[in-house]
């Protein structure tokens, strides 16, 4: 299943791209390219696809992805409802080779392919290095010729020595999607993540695909590379995990808010993805 293919720059090309987003709300479908990208969330929130990885993402939220890792950013029903709210954002296109028509120290090529590299799966990074890339982000739509080029030398640096960062997708993962079926996949998932707080029945989701629920279920797994059921409790866990850190919530409207008819589900779904009690994690958090 490949997403969309989004044609970004030209082939060969060694140009950087940059992208600031002013808007009320993030449109994207899920799709791949074959350039290198750095999203920075200045202002949102919302879900966010990397691979086979589902998350959140929230305001001053930094990713790197390596070409052809296919992805989508979604802003929560709750954000796009609200018509005060804004998403701001800066997004930086560049070729995964840029360092080699540039130099030929085999040090610094060495640190950079690396990076590459780990960016295969994603990788977000902590407030450290966030807000030091910050600063240099927020002067780039502003600059032309050697000050971008050198101002991403920079963020590339940065990002090359960064020690906070995690991995997004899987170790296991592999972009082998069929081109023709990014429309349907992209229905599937936009659609889940806009009502994974309802009851979802498989024939609806299914008749989105204009398929039978046993052949959907089949094309499902294929190329999501896990079941509708455990894509659908990845989501709302998620979703959980961002509430229980406001303490007004209690357990239970947690359970309830994100998709869950009984805490005896919610539980068992929370333990089986995070390893602990939705209890546990909130102290956790608190520690």
């Amino acid at each position: 299943m490949k997403p969309e293919l989004i044609s970004v720059s030209p082939a060969g090309s060694k140009s950087v791209k940059i992208k600031q987003l002013n808007t009320s709300r993030l449109i994207a479908s899920f799709h791949f390219h074959d350039l290198c990208e750095l999203v920075w969330i200045e202002k949102s929130h919302g879900k966010r696809i990397v691979g086979d990885h589902i998350g959140n993402f929230e305001d001053n939220d930094l990713v790197l992805m390596a070409p052809n890792l296919p992805h989508i950013w979604q802003n929560d029903k709750s954000y796009k409802n609200n018509e005060e709210n804004t998403v701001k954002s800066i997004v930086v296109y560049f070729p995964s080779d840029l360092f080699i028509a540039l130099t030929d120290d085999q040090s610094v090529l060495s640190q950079a392919q690396d990076l590459i590299d780990r960016a295969v799966r994603g990788l977000t990074f902590g407030t450290n290095t966030t807000n030091a890339v910050k600063q240099v982000l927020l002067k780039l739509p502003d600059q032309n010729g050697f000050d971008r080029v050198a101002s991403i030398i920079t963020i590339i640096q940065l990002l090359a020595v960064a020690k906070d960062y995690e991995f997004l997708a899987s170790i296991s993962f592999k972009n082998d999607y069929d081109l023709k079926d990014s429309n349907r996949i992209n229905k599937v998932y936009q659609f889940l993540m806009e009502n994974f707080q309802r009851d979802i029945h498989l024939k609806e989701v299914a008749d989105l695909c204009n398929m039978t629920t046993n052949s959907f279920c089949r094309f499902f797994k294929g190329r999501a590379q896990k079941s509708l059921n455990q894509f659908l409790n990845e989501i709302r866990i998620g979703h959980a995990c961002k509430l229980l850190r406001n303490a007004d919530f209690s357990i239970s409207d947690v359970c309830y808010a994100s998709g869950y008819n009984n805490l005896t589900n919610f539980n068992k779904f929370f333990k089986e993805i995070k390893g602990m009690k939705p209890s546990e994690y909130r102290v956790r958090l608190k520690s």
